[in-house]
């Protein structure tokens, strides 16, 4: 095998990378046969959740994690040569490949196709004490995980999200982000979030397609036909009561820099890969973490005026349900549990057409 080949290989593995809506934020340049250059761009000009651009930051993370988990499956040892983010909104990462003494994360680098997002309802099977500590025990130093299992915790947290997303879906800049990353009568898009993965039944699917034409179409039904009460409970609260555990990952110290949400994002997917070895399946839950943060540092996000008052209201929650020092040090949430795997998935772009 040429190097040149093997590269190659390593990249279609890491394309597999997790990011938010399914955007792939990432275009790859061959610098030489062990050197390739990554050329990120995030989207908070236009999508509403990718605040600062601290989701797509930790996206560039769970990529870089992916690449160094391939090439250490392959006897291979990434190097992050360079990380610039001069331009925040585009950075740069230069990485290149070394070869390492043995081959090392197969277990790990054997999750990374089947990984994926399951927004139906799991087994409320609790997770064993060694579960959790398998969970644990692969986010690295700085990391942690709270965990949301206990007693009304869970019910708690499904207020939480039910809350989260009435106001997810009563704001136009949210719509927006809707309208544009799903693919409608898909089981699998390449680029978006295909309308059977988002976990409603076939009727709320075939409502949603309606709806969803105009903001205008949504803000009638919003106010006149009770709009968000079927999604609300069909996607968020049933399926938050319906699963082991929700979760909260947090770092050490409040996360500033561009930097440490890409070192968050390499927590994320290492965590999210041993879920996928455990044979668990696992849904991002974000947004409040998002809304939390709008209503924190008290900057406007919606031309609605009932969005901020909500965004306080989801902070309060949040605070409430966590602890007001782990929601500011958080850097991603979801729930997870045993159940079956997605028929339906978000797919990616081939590896030509992620060249830069």
């Amino acid at each position: 095998m040429t190097e040149p080949d093997l590269l190659d290989q390593l990249l279609d593995l890491a394309r597999w990378a997790p990011s938010g809506d399914n955007t792939q934020p990432w275009r790859f340049e061959r610098l030489g046969p062990r050197q390739l250059r990554i050329h990120g761009f995030d989207t908070r000009d236009h999508c509403v959740y990718d605040l600062d651009g601290h989701p797509s930051q930790i996206s560039f993370g769970t990529l870089l994690e992916t690449l160094a988990i391939a090439a250490a499956s392959r006897g291979w040892q990434m190097v992050i040569d360079r990380m610039d983010f001069s331009t925040e909104t585009r950075p740069q990462f230069d990485v290149s490949v070394q070869a390492a003494p043995d081959k090392s994360q197969l277990r790990l680098a054997a999750q990374i196709e089947k990984r994926s997002v399951q927004r139906r309802p799991l087994k409320r099977t609790p997770l064993t004490e060694e579960e959790k500590k398998s969970l644990t025990q692969c986010l690295p130093a700085g990391m942690a995980v709270h965990w949301l299992d206990e007693g009304f915790a869970r019910l708690k947290t499904a207020k939480l999200l039910f809350h989260s997303a009435k106001l997810r879906l009563t704001i136009e800049e949210a719509y927006r982000v809707h309208r544009d990353i799903i693919e409608w009568h898909a089981q699998f898009s390449a680029d978006k979030v295909p309308d059977q993965a988002l976990g409603a039944s076939p009727g709320t699917v075939l409502l949603m397609r309606q709806v969803m034409k105009s903001w205008q179409r949504v803000r009638f039904f919003n106010t006149f036909l009770a709009g968000t009460w079927a999604p609300r409970i069909e996607l968020d609260f049933i399926p938050s009561l319906r699963c082991a555990a929700h979760f909260v990952i947090h770092s050490t110290n409040p996360p500033h820099r561009p930097e440490d949400y890409v070192e968050a994002g390499r927590a994320i997917q290492r965590f999210w890969l041993q879920a996928t070895a455990l044979e668990m399946q696992l849904q991002p839950e974000v947004t409040p973490l998002v809304f939390s943060r709008y209503s924190r540092e008290s900057r406007p996000f919606s031309a609605s005026a009932h969005a901020m008052p909500m965004a306080h209201d989801i902070r309060q929650r949040l605070e409430l349900l966590i602890g007001r020092d782990i929601a500011e040090r958080a850097v991603f949430m979801g729930r997870l549990g045993h159940g079956t795997a997605p028929t339906a998935r978000s797919l990616r772009k081939p590896l030509a057409q992620l060249r830069a």
